[in-house]
């Protein structure tokens, strides 16, 4: 019988540090040993944003004791572990190569397997941190920096159906949120001003609800706030009801989609349809709620990770080492691979039909 994999995972693609030790037995059943989770946000909250060199130096301060404390937390010394897994790209690219060096220097030091991990197959796999989420399921994918639904089939078998063509939801929230001066990370802060306001008071549009297809689109939308703010003395009450009526266009464009994926995903497959929603948006309330009745009318079974393993975390960077390590999908040119800034879940698909970006870089999505 196999024994059990325990992985320590690094993630550093953005604003937060974060290690954990976690131990997957070999009927998928996950343990998460310890977890730490250092955030930036006092750094970064006098711009209204993450700034990358800030956060690559922020990383670079705090990386080694952040490992170090989930290590000793954890009770598993180094030469116990069966690999290390860190999150390669996509991201800020001065955080990711942290990350990864870090743990390619500690996989050298202990003769470990090192396991580059894309950070969107972490959200991806996310949901299995807590509970059974078999395969195959439909994922919306929803964070600051990426919005898009994926069929995912497998581990490692991804297809893109639908992305935004220009800005993710969550950027959109982070740009209200800096445009009202209401705080920083913007998307819960709109969430809390948004229930005290009135959702109807402000006629925002809901860009590419009325075209065919699974793309999205939020800069218009974004747009269009900022013009109600430069327009109107807005009170707080105002900022109230303008948070109020933007998440509501936000959650009803992803509702939606999220119908119509649905039902395209479900001719494909037989048995029980899974709705996986997992990023930074998919902590929002209303955004949840709208997105359970979607699918409870489609007879989909809607699964989300805690709200904690939602936002960025090595959690789901060691459950990806450890998926792929137990699956045989590791190899000796982990120590090799480059940092990526940008690195697409459906390669294929995003070479042959960018949703938007491109460059020296390669396509964004």
């Amino acid at each position: 019988m196999a024994a059990p994999i325990c992985v320590l995972g690094i993630e550093t693609s953005c604003d937060e540090t974060a290690a954990a030790v976690l131990r997957r037995a070999p009927d998928g059943t996950v343990t998460i040993l310890s977890e730490t989770v250092h955030s930036q946000i006092d750094e970064h909250a006098p711009y209204g944003g993450v700034v990358p060199e800030i956060a690559a130096r922020a990383h670079a301060d705090i990386a080694d004791a952040v490992v170090a404390k989930t290590l000793q937390d954890s009770g598993i010394e180094l030469a116990d572990l069966d690999a290390i897994a860190a999150t390669s790209g996509p991201g800020l690219i001065g955080g990711v190569m942290v990350g990864m060096m870090t743990g390619k220097a500690m996989a050298l030091a202990a003769d470990k397997p090192f396991v580059p991990i894309n950070h969107l197959e972490g959200h991806a796999l996310s949901p299995r941190l807590a509970d059974p989420c078999p395969f195959p399921y439909l994922l919306l994918l929803v964070s600051g920096g990426h919005c898009q639904f994926i069929s995912v089939t497998g581990l490692g078998q991804y297809q893109r159906l639908g992305s935004t063509i220009d800005d993710a939801a969550g950027e959109a929230f982070d740009k209200l949120a800096k445009t009202l001066g209401i705080g920083f990370p913007g998307g819960p802060a709109v969430e809390r001003m948004a229930a005290k306001g009135d959702a109807k008071r402000f006629a925002l549009p809901r860009p590419l609800l009325n075209r065919s297809g699974l793309d999205m689109s939020f800069a218009g939308l974004k747009t269009a706030a900022a013009r109600v703010v430069e327009a109107e003395a807005l009170d707080a009450q105002g900022e109230a009801d303008l948070c109020a009526s933007f998440q509501a266009a936000i959650a009803e464009c992803l509702a939606e989609k999220t119908r119509r994926a649905l039902s395209a995903f479900a001719e494909e497959q037989s048995g029980e349809i899974r709705l996986v929603v997992a990023g930074g948006v998919a902590a929002n309330q209303m955004i949840r709620s709208a997105l359970n009745q979607v699918a409870e009318a489609a007879g989909a079974s809607l699964i989300a990770p805690p709200l904690r393993h939602c936002t960025d975390n090595a959690a789901m960077i060691a459950l990806a080492g450890a998926e792929r390590l137990a699956a045989g999908m590791v190899s000796d040119e982990g120590l090799a691979f480059s940092a990526r800034p940008r690195w697409p879940l459906d390669e294929e698909r995003a070479k042959s039909a960018p949703a938007y970006g491109g460059g020296k870089r390669g396509a964004k999505a």
